[in-house]
Protein backbone atom coordinates (compact mmCIF):
# COMPACT_ATOMS: atom_id res chain seq x y z
CA UNK A 1 0.00 0.00 0.00
CA UNK A 2 2.90 2.68 0.72
CA UNK A 3 4.89 1.71 -1.96
CA UNK A 4 1.61 2.47 -4.61
CA UNK A 5 0.57 5.69 -2.21
CA UNK A 6 4.16 6.98 -2.39
CA UNK A 7 4.26 6.96 -6.11
CA UNK A 8 0.30 8.64 -6.36
CA UNK A 9 2.04 11.80 -4.15
CA UNK A 10 4.80 11.59 -6.34
CA UNK A 11 2.93 11.46 -9.73
CA UNK A 12 0.53 14.47 -8.51
CA UNK A 13 3.28 16.40 -6.19
CA UNK A 14 6.30 16.88 -8.86
CA UNK A 15 4.41 19.26 -11.53
CA UNK A 16 2.45 21.20 -8.36
CA UNK A 17 6.84 21.57 -7.21
CA UNK A 18 7.93 22.80 -10.87
CA UNK A 19 4.66 25.19 -10.38
CA UNK A 20 5.68 26.56 -7.47
CA UNK A 21 9.44 26.46 -7.87
CA UNK A 22 8.60 28.68 -10.84
CA UNK A 23 6.54 31.18 -8.85
CA UNK A 24 9.02 31.22 -5.83
CA UNK A 25 11.89 31.61 -8.46
CA UNK A 26 9.59 35.03 -8.49
CA UNK A 27 11.02 36.10 -5.21
CA UNK A 28 14.19 34.80 -5.61
CA UNK A 29 14.78 36.92 -9.04
CA UNK A 30 13.51 39.74 -7.02
CA UNK A 31 15.67 39.57 -4.23
CA UNK A 32 18.63 38.91 -6.32
CA UNK A 33 18.52 41.77 -8.77
CA UNK A 34 16.93 44.29 -5.82
CA UNK A 35 20.18 43.48 -4.14
CA UNK A 36 22.75 43.96 -6.88
CA UNK A 37 20.50 47.46 -7.49
CA UNK A 38 20.89 49.17 -4.06
CA UNK A 39 20.55 47.76 -0.20
CA UNK A 40 17.67 50.31 0.59
CA UNK A 41 15.76 48.48 -2.72
CA UNK A 42 16.18 44.38 -1.12
CA UNK A 43 15.25 45.72 2.12
CA UNK A 44 12.27 47.62 0.47
CA UNK A 45 11.60 44.30 -1.67
CA UNK A 46 11.85 42.16 1.99
CA UNK A 47 9.51 44.40 3.88
CA UNK A 48 6.93 45.03 0.74
CA UNK A 49 6.84 41.42 0.23
CA UNK A 50 5.94 40.08 3.51
CA UNK A 51 3.23 42.29 3.88
CA UNK A 52 2.16 41.73 -0.08
CA UNK A 53 2.31 37.95 0.68
CA UNK A 54 0.96 38.24 4.16
CA UNK A 55 -2.55 39.15 2.31
CA UNK A 56 -2.38 37.54 -0.78
CA UNK A 57 -1.95 33.90 0.94
CA UNK A 58 -4.60 34.59 3.46
CA UNK A 59 -7.27 35.26 0.50
CA UNK A 60 -5.61 32.45 -1.34
CA UNK A 61 -6.17 30.48 1.61
CA UNK A 62 -9.97 30.70 1.23
CA UNK A 63 -10.10 29.71 -2.02
CA UNK A 64 -8.17 26.49 -1.00
CA UNK A 65 -11.80 25.53 0.40
CA UNK A 66 -12.50 24.61 -3.36
CA UNK A 67 -9.46 22.28 -3.28
CA UNK A 68 -10.91 19.26 -0.48
CA UNK A 69 -14.71 20.00 -2.02
CA UNK A 70 -14.06 19.63 -5.46
CA UNK A 71 -11.25 16.13 -4.83
CA UNK A 72 -14.09 14.59 -2.62
CA UNK A 73 -16.82 15.04 -5.69
CA UNK A 74 -14.24 13.94 -8.16
CA UNK A 75 -13.39 10.85 -5.93
CA UNK A 76 -17.34 10.08 -5.83
CA UNK A 77 -17.81 10.49 -9.50
CA UNK A 78 -20.14 13.52 -9.16
CA UNK A 79 -18.33 15.65 -11.93
CA UNK A 80 -21.15 18.30 -12.99
CA UNK A 81 -21.29 19.40 -9.26
CA UNK A 82 -17.43 20.35 -9.72
CA UNK A 83 -18.46 22.77 -12.28
CA UNK A 84 -21.13 24.49 -9.65
CA UNK A 85 -18.14 24.49 -7.03
CA UNK A 86 -16.07 26.22 -9.13
CA UNK A 87 -18.59 28.98 -10.40
CA UNK A 88 -19.35 30.04 -6.76
CA UNK A 89 -16.15 29.93 -5.68
CA UNK A 90 -15.18 32.87 -9.08
CA UNK A 91 -18.10 34.87 -6.70
CA UNK A 92 -15.79 34.39 -3.90
CA UNK A 93 -12.43 35.06 -5.74
CA UNK A 94 -13.98 38.48 -6.70
CA UNK A 95 -15.15 39.56 -3.34
CA UNK A 96 -12.05 38.71 -2.08
CA UNK A 97 -10.08 40.68 -4.82
CA UNK A 98 -11.77 43.56 -3.84
CA UNK A 99 -10.57 43.33 -0.35
CA UNK A 100 -6.98 42.79 -1.23
CA UNK A 101 -6.88 46.02 -3.64
CA UNK A 102 -7.93 48.27 -0.68
CA UNK A 103 -5.81 46.65 1.71
CA UNK A 104 -2.81 47.25 -0.83
CA UNK A 105 -3.38 50.61 -1.45
CA UNK A 106 -3.32 51.76 2.26
CA UNK A 107 -0.60 49.54 4.19
CA UNK A 108 0.44 52.35 6.55
CA UNK A 109 -0.34 49.97 9.89
CA UNK A 110 1.36 47.06 8.49
CA UNK A 111 4.07 49.46 7.43
CA UNK A 112 4.51 51.61 10.67
CA UNK A 113 5.53 48.41 12.56
CA UNK A 114 8.87 47.93 11.00
CA UNK A 115 9.73 51.22 11.55
CA UNK A 116 11.92 51.31 8.49
CA UNK A 117 14.07 54.59 7.50
CA UNK A 118 11.86 57.25 5.46
CA UNK A 119 13.88 56.32 2.24
CA UNK A 120 12.82 52.46 2.54
CA UNK A 121 9.51 53.00 3.29
CA UNK A 122 8.85 55.29 0.68
CA UNK A 123 9.87 52.54 -1.68
CA UNK A 124 7.82 50.12 0.17
CA UNK A 125 4.89 51.94 -0.42
CA UNK A 126 5.10 52.86 -4.40
CA UNK A 127 5.81 48.42 -4.14
CA UNK A 128 2.37 47.73 -2.38
CA UNK A 129 0.67 50.35 -4.52
CA UNK A 130 1.75 48.65 -7.93
CA UNK A 131 1.69 45.07 -6.59
CA UNK A 132 -2.12 45.47 -5.74
CA UNK A 133 -3.49 45.52 -9.48
CA UNK A 134 -1.90 42.16 -9.83
CA UNK A 135 -3.43 40.55 -6.74
CA UNK A 136 -7.17 39.86 -8.34
CA UNK A 137 -5.69 37.97 -11.31
CA UNK A 138 -3.11 35.87 -9.08
CA UNK A 139 -6.63 35.30 -7.20
CA UNK A 140 -7.86 34.25 -10.09
CA UNK A 141 -5.39 32.15 -10.83
CA UNK A 142 -5.14 30.69 -7.57
CA UNK A 143 -8.46 29.28 -7.85
CA UNK A 144 -8.18 27.21 -11.31
CA UNK A 145 -4.37 25.82 -9.51
CA UNK A 146 -7.21 24.70 -7.20
CA UNK A 147 -9.62 23.39 -9.23
CA UNK A 148 -7.46 21.60 -11.31
CA UNK A 149 -5.11 20.11 -9.27
CA UNK A 150 -8.39 18.54 -7.27
CA UNK A 151 -8.82 16.74 -10.41
CA UNK A 152 -5.65 15.50 -11.03
CA UNK A 153 -4.60 17.74 -13.55
CA UNK A 154 -2.00 20.10 -12.08
CA UNK A 155 0.48 19.39 -14.93
CA UNK A 156 -0.86 22.75 -16.80
CA UNK A 157 -0.71 25.22 -13.98
CA UNK A 158 2.66 24.09 -14.22
CA UNK A 159 3.38 24.91 -17.50
CA UNK A 160 1.54 28.14 -17.18
CA UNK A 161 4.12 28.86 -14.09
CA UNK A 162 6.91 28.60 -16.09
CA UNK A 163 5.80 29.92 -18.59
CA UNK A 164 5.29 33.09 -16.33
CA UNK A 165 8.85 32.66 -15.11
CA UNK A 166 10.23 32.66 -18.41
CA UNK A 167 8.21 36.49 -18.57
CA UNK A 168 9.05 37.49 -15.16
CA UNK A 169 13.12 37.59 -15.70
CA UNK A 170 13.20 40.22 -18.50
CA UNK A 171 10.49 42.01 -17.12
CA UNK A 172 12.22 42.74 -13.88
CA UNK A 173 15.47 43.20 -15.94
CA UNK A 174 13.85 46.06 -17.74
CA UNK A 175 11.98 47.73 -14.93
CA UNK A 176 14.19 47.38 -12.07
CA UNK A 177 17.31 48.72 -14.01
CA UNK A 178 15.70 51.27 -16.75
CA UNK A 179 16.49 48.83 -20.00
CA UNK A 180 15.35 49.56 -23.34
CA UNK A 181 14.14 52.78 -22.01
CA UNK A 182 11.78 52.03 -19.64
CA UNK A 183 11.92 54.16 -16.50
CA UNK A 184 14.36 52.67 -13.73
CA UNK A 185 12.13 52.03 -11.05
CA UNK A 186 14.11 49.56 -8.67
CA UNK A 187 12.05 47.99 -5.47
CA UNK A 188 8.89 49.11 -7.92
CA UNK A 189 10.10 47.59 -11.26
CA UNK A 190 9.71 44.17 -9.07
CA UNK A 191 6.04 44.50 -8.28
CA UNK A 192 5.31 45.75 -12.18
CA UNK A 193 6.49 42.66 -13.92
CA UNK A 194 4.48 40.50 -11.28
CA UNK A 195 1.67 42.63 -12.29
CA UNK A 196 2.03 41.71 -15.83
CA UNK A 197 3.02 38.04 -14.83
CA UNK A 198 0.01 37.46 -13.40
CA UNK A 199 -2.57 39.16 -15.66
CA UNK A 200 -0.94 36.82 -18.25
CA UNK A 201 -1.00 33.46 -16.38
CA UNK A 202 -4.44 34.38 -15.55
CA UNK A 203 -6.39 34.72 -18.93
CA UNK A 204 -4.19 31.53 -20.17
CA UNK A 205 -5.46 29.61 -17.78
CA UNK A 206 -8.81 30.17 -17.82
CA UNK A 207 -9.15 30.57 -21.68
CA UNK A 208 -7.60 26.57 -21.31
CA UNK A 209 -10.26 25.68 -18.87
CA UNK A 210 -12.71 26.72 -21.39
CA UNK A 211 -11.32 25.10 -24.39
CA UNK A 212 -9.72 21.47 -23.21
CA UNK A 213 -11.59 18.58 -23.42
CA UNK A 214 -10.57 17.15 -20.46
CA UNK A 215 -12.84 20.46 -18.10
CA UNK A 216 -15.90 19.24 -20.21
CA UNK A 217 -18.07 17.26 -18.19
CA UNK A 218 -17.60 19.17 -15.36
CA UNK A 219 -19.67 22.03 -17.50
CA UNK A 220 -17.37 25.01 -15.58
CA UNK A 221 -18.41 27.59 -18.39
CA UNK A 222 -21.74 25.76 -20.06
CA UNK A 223 -23.93 27.41 -17.39
CA UNK A 224 -24.39 30.67 -15.32
CA UNK A 225 -24.67 30.53 -11.61
CA UNK A 226 -25.72 33.63 -9.49
CA UNK A 227 -24.28 33.55 -5.97
CA UNK A 228 -25.71 31.01 -3.95
CA UNK A 229 -25.68 31.67 -0.29
CA UNK A 230 -25.52 28.40 0.79
CA UNK A 231 -22.60 27.36 -1.13
CA UNK A 232 -20.91 30.52 0.03
CA UNK A 233 -21.26 30.20 3.27
CA UNK A 234 -19.57 26.27 2.95
CA UNK A 235 -16.86 27.69 0.76
CA UNK A 236 -16.22 30.58 3.98
CA UNK A 237 -16.56 27.82 6.36
CA UNK A 238 -14.18 25.78 5.55
CA UNK A 239 -12.05 28.67 3.71
CA UNK A 240 -12.10 31.17 6.44
CA UNK A 241 -9.80 28.76 8.78
CA UNK A 242 -7.46 27.38 6.12
CA UNK A 243 -7.20 31.46 5.20
CA UNK A 244 -6.44 31.94 8.56
CA UNK A 245 -4.18 29.03 9.05
CA UNK A 246 -2.15 30.56 6.00
CA UNK A 247 -2.09 34.09 7.66
CA UNK A 248 -0.91 32.78 10.82
CA UNK A 249 2.17 31.11 8.82
CA UNK A 250 2.99 33.95 6.97
CA UNK A 251 2.35 36.53 9.33
CA UNK A 252 5.21 34.69 11.72
CA UNK A 253 7.39 35.40 8.95
CA UNK A 254 6.16 38.85 8.15
CA UNK A 255 6.12 40.27 11.18
CA UNK A 256 9.62 39.09 12.01
CA UNK A 257 10.43 40.83 8.82
CA UNK A 258 8.86 44.03 10.36
CA UNK A 259 10.64 43.40 13.36
CA UNK A 260 14.22 42.42 12.33
CA UNK A 261 13.65 45.82 10.34
CA UNK A 262 14.53 47.81 13.54
CA UNK A 263 17.90 46.20 13.99
CA UNK A 264 19.16 48.28 10.23
CA UNK A 265 19.49 47.40 6.83
CA UNK A 266 21.85 45.20 6.97
CA UNK A 267 19.99 42.50 9.17
CA UNK A 268 17.19 43.14 7.48
CA UNK A 269 18.86 42.27 3.74
CA UNK A 270 20.14 39.10 5.97
CA UNK A 271 16.93 38.27 7.06
CA UNK A 272 15.11 38.37 3.74
CA UNK A 273 17.84 35.76 2.42
CA UNK A 274 17.17 33.18 5.03
CA UNK A 275 13.56 33.66 4.67
CA UNK A 276 13.65 33.10 0.72
CA UNK A 277 15.46 30.24 1.15
CA UNK A 278 13.06 28.80 3.71
CA UNK A 279 10.46 29.62 1.26
CA UNK A 280 12.09 28.19 -1.84
CA UNK A 281 13.18 24.90 0.61
CA UNK A 282 8.81 25.24 1.81
CA UNK A 283 8.14 24.24 -1.83
CA UNK A 284 8.79 20.42 -2.24
CA UNK A 285 6.31 19.34 1.14
CA UNK A 286 3.73 22.12 0.23
CA UNK A 287 3.57 20.20 -3.10
CA UNK A 288 3.66 17.03 -1.52
CA UNK A 289 1.05 18.26 0.94
CA UNK A 290 -1.43 19.47 -1.94
CA UNK A 291 -0.80 16.22 -3.62
CA UNK A 292 -1.65 13.58 -0.80
CA UNK A 293 -4.55 16.03 0.28
CA UNK A 294 -6.11 15.73 -2.99
CA UNK A 295 -5.80 12.32 -2.91
CA UNK A 296 -6.75 11.96 0.64
CA UNK A 297 -9.97 14.13 -0.36
CA UNK A 298 -10.95 11.67 -3.72
CA UNK A 299 -10.28 8.35 -1.29
CA UNK A 300 -12.90 10.33 1.17
CA UNK A 301 -15.28 10.84 -1.46
CA UNK A 302 -14.86 7.05 -2.84
CA UNK A 303 -15.32 6.21 1.05
CA UNK A 304 -12.42 4.27 1.36
CA UNK A 305 -11.00 5.97 4.40
CA UNK A 306 -8.11 2.98 5.18
CA UNK A 307 -6.75 4.71 1.88
CA UNK A 308 -6.94 7.97 3.17
CA UNK A 309 -5.44 7.35 6.54
CA UNK A 310 -3.06 5.37 5.14
CA UNK A 311 -1.62 8.32 2.51
CA UNK A 312 -1.80 10.91 5.24
CA UNK A 313 1.30 8.56 7.09
CA UNK A 314 2.63 8.15 3.55
CA UNK A 315 2.82 11.59 3.04
CA UNK A 316 4.09 12.53 5.95
CA UNK A 317 7.08 10.45 6.57
CA UNK A 318 7.83 11.20 3.23
CA UNK A 319 8.08 15.20 4.08
CA UNK A 320 9.75 14.16 7.19
CA UNK A 321 12.76 12.09 5.61
CA UNK A 322 13.42 14.49 2.75
CA UNK A 323 13.26 17.65 5.23
CA UNK A 324 16.04 15.99 7.01
CA UNK A 325 18.10 15.40 4.18
CA UNK A 326 17.71 18.81 2.37
CA UNK A 327 18.43 20.56 6.28
CA UNK A 328 21.78 18.63 6.53
CA UNK A 329 22.90 19.77 2.72
CA UNK A 330 21.76 23.57 3.91
CA UNK A 331 23.94 23.65 6.86
CA UNK A 332 27.09 22.19 4.59
CA UNK A 333 26.71 24.85 2.02
CA UNK A 334 25.33 28.05 4.01
CA UNK A 335 28.42 30.52 3.12
CA UNK A 336 27.76 29.72 -0.26
CA UNK A 337 24.49 30.38 -1.08
CA UNK A 338 24.66 33.35 1.06
CA UNK A 339 27.36 34.46 -0.89
CA UNK A 340 25.34 33.62 -3.85
CA UNK A 341 22.68 36.39 -2.44
CA UNK A 342 24.53 39.41 -1.70
CA UNK A 343 28.08 40.94 -2.31
CA UNK A 344 27.94 42.91 0.95
CA UNK A 345 30.34 40.97 3.12
CA UNK A 346 28.57 42.28 6.64
CA UNK A 347 25.12 40.53 5.03
CA UNK A 348 26.64 37.69 3.73
CA UNK A 349 27.97 36.83 7.30
CA UNK A 350 24.81 37.28 9.39
CA UNK A 351 23.06 35.35 6.46
CA UNK A 352 25.28 32.26 6.76
CA UNK A 353 24.53 31.83 10.96
CA UNK A 354 20.62 32.28 10.05
CA UNK A 355 20.78 29.61 7.43
CA UNK A 356 22.21 27.21 9.34
CA UNK A 357 18.92 27.66 11.79
CA UNK A 358 16.67 27.75 8.77
CA UNK A 359 17.79 24.03 8.39
CA UNK A 360 16.56 22.81 11.46
CA UNK A 361 13.33 24.90 11.07
CA UNK A 362 12.41 23.42 7.80
CA UNK A 363 12.21 19.59 9.49
CA UNK A 364 9.50 20.46 11.31
CA UNK A 365 7.72 23.26 9.34
CA UNK A 366 7.78 20.26 6.27
CA UNK A 367 6.06 17.69 9.24
CA UNK A 368 3.73 20.73 9.68
CA UNK A 369 2.12 21.30 6.13
CA UNK A 370 1.87 18.23 4.84
CA UNK A 371 -0.28 17.35 7.97
CA UNK A 372 -2.48 20.24 7.80
CA UNK A 373 -2.81 19.69 4.12
CA UNK A 374 -3.93 15.82 4.88
CA UNK A 375 -5.87 17.30 6.90
CA UNK A 376 -7.81 19.13 4.51
CA UNK A 377 -9.06 16.28 2.37
CA UNK A 378 -10.67 15.51 5.65
CA UNK A 379 -11.84 18.74 5.89
CA UNK A 380 -10.17 19.44 8.90
CA UNK A 381 -9.16 23.22 9.73
CA UNK A 382 -10.25 24.65 13.00
CA UNK A 383 -8.36 22.48 15.24
CA UNK A 384 -4.88 22.69 12.72
CA UNK A 385 -5.55 27.11 13.30
CA UNK A 386 -5.68 26.96 16.83
CA UNK A 387 -2.98 24.74 17.06
CA UNK A 388 -0.49 26.87 14.65
CA UNK A 389 -2.00 30.26 16.66
CA UNK A 390 -0.36 28.66 19.74
CA UNK A 391 2.87 27.18 18.40
CA UNK A 392 3.69 30.22 15.51
CA UNK A 393 2.99 32.92 17.24
CA UNK A 394 2.19 32.61 21.22
CA UNK A 395 5.79 30.65 21.05
CA UNK A 396 7.19 31.52 17.67
CA UNK A 397 7.07 35.29 17.42
CA UNK A 398 6.21 36.90 20.70
CA UNK A 399 9.13 34.14 22.35
CA UNK A 400 11.60 35.52 19.06
CA UNK A 401 10.59 39.25 20.08
CA UNK A 402 12.03 38.41 23.39
CA UNK A 403 14.40 36.50 22.42
CA UNK A 404 15.54 39.02 19.82
CA UNK A 405 14.89 42.25 21.10
CA UNK A 406 14.66 42.41 24.65
CA UNK A 407 16.85 41.14 27.18
CA UNK A 408 13.65 39.84 29.64
CA UNK A 409 14.68 36.03 29.39
CA UNK A 410 18.37 35.87 30.79
CA UNK A 411 20.68 33.80 29.19
CA UNK A 412 23.96 34.73 31.22
CA UNK A 413 24.19 31.24 33.03
CA UNK A 414 24.85 29.78 29.29
CA UNK A 415 27.43 32.06 28.49
CA UNK A 416 24.98 33.91 25.94
CA UNK A 417 24.21 37.97 25.72
CA UNK A 418 20.73 38.92 25.14
CA UNK A 419 18.95 40.37 23.12
CA UNK A 420 19.84 38.12 20.22
CA UNK A 421 19.34 39.78 17.76
CA UNK A 422 17.93 38.49 14.50
CA UNK A 423 18.90 34.34 15.24
CA UNK A 424 17.14 34.98 18.48
CA UNK A 425 14.34 35.49 16.49
CA UNK A 426 14.52 32.15 14.31
CA UNK A 427 15.58 30.22 17.72
CA UNK A 428 11.98 30.82 19.11
CA UNK A 429 10.58 29.95 15.58
CA UNK A 430 12.13 26.78 16.08
CA UNK A 431 10.39 26.19 19.18
CA UNK A 432 7.46 27.31 17.64
CA UNK A 433 7.01 25.44 14.87
CA UNK A 434 7.92 22.21 16.18
CA UNK A 435 4.84 22.71 19.12
CA UNK A 436 2.51 22.94 15.60
CA UNK A 437 4.11 20.84 13.66
CA UNK A 438 3.84 17.73 16.90
CA UNK A 439 0.25 18.85 18.02
CA UNK A 440 -0.91 18.67 14.17
CA UNK A 441 0.65 15.63 13.63
CA UNK A 442 -1.73 14.14 16.94
CA UNK A 443 -4.26 15.54 15.43
CA UNK A 444 -3.67 13.32 12.41
CA UNK A 445 -3.94 10.23 14.21
CA UNK A 446 -6.97 11.36 16.07
CA UNK A 447 -8.88 12.03 12.85
CA UNK A 448 -7.50 8.99 10.93
CA UNK A 449 -8.20 6.61 13.52
CA UNK A 450 -12.43 7.82 13.83
CA UNK A 451 -12.85 7.51 10.30
CA UNK A 452 -11.49 4.49 10.01
CA UNK A 453 -13.52 2.74 13.15
CA UNK A 454 -16.54 4.35 12.05
CA UNK A 455 -15.95 3.09 8.16
CA UNK A 456 -15.39 -0.61 9.91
Amino acid sequence: MSRKVAHEIYRLAWPVLIAQLAVMAYAVIDTLMAGRYATDDLAAVGIGASIYFSVFVALMGVLLAVSPMVAQLFGAGRHEEIGEQVRQAMWLTLGLAVLSVFVFRYPEPLLALSEASPPVAAKVRSYLAIAAWGVPAGLAFRLFASYTTAVSRPRVMMLLNVMGLALKVPLNWVFVFGNLGAPEMGAAGCALSTVLVNWFVCILSWLWCGLSPAYKSHATFTRWSWPRWADQRRLITLGLPIGLTFLVDVTAFTFMALFVARLGAVNSAAHQIAANVAAVMFMLPLAMGNAAGVLVGQAIGAREFVRARATGITGIAMAFGLAGLSGTVLVAVASDVAAFYSLDASVRTVAATLLALVAVYHVFDATQVVTVNVLRGYKRAVVPLLINVTGLWGVGLLGGYTLGLTDTISLGALGIATPLGVPGFWVAAIIGMFVSAAGIVLYFFAVGSRHRIQHA
